[in-house]
């Protein structure tokens, strides 16, 4: 996405730090919950392992606003749900590189192979 706002460098430095991001998806009154966050480019991705209609990457295509706990503080954001297949496959190895202990190695390779989710690759710019 070419001219997408991004994060400062002390958030997505905070960011990429963190191995679990709290998020909060649509503009209601929901609770924050923990997920896996990488930073590709100095952008920031999610990708959702559960794939219900309830849950937050069906939250953010029906509504793309929501806060993230990030860097001690709480930020609006934007969710952008399209992503470039090269873009996914820098995701990919993100998640490789980020997420390698030995009880997460089978969700980092959950994320690559299957294409539901790696279909839910997700963006999150400041609104």
């Amino acid at each position: 996405m070419a001219g997408a706002r991004r994060f400062s460098k002390a958030v997505t430095t905070a960011i990429a730090k963190d191995k679990i991001l709290g998020l909060q998806a649509g503009s209601g009154d929901h609770r924050f919950i923990g997920v896996w966050v990488v930073v590709v480019d100095g952008r920031v991705f999610i990708r959702s392992w559960g794939l219900k209609r309830a849950g937050w990457y069906q939250a953010f295509v029906n509504e793309p606003v929501g806060r993230i706990q990030a860097a001690g503080r709480e930020l609006r954001v934007r969710a952008v749900t399209r992503a470039s297949e090269r873009t996914k496959a820098a995701v990919d190895d993100a998640y490789a590189a980020k997420y390698t202990t030995p009880g997460a190695i089978k969700y980092v390779k959950g994320f690559a192979r299957s294409k539901r989710r790696r279909d839910t690759t997700t963006e999150l710019v400041p609104a």
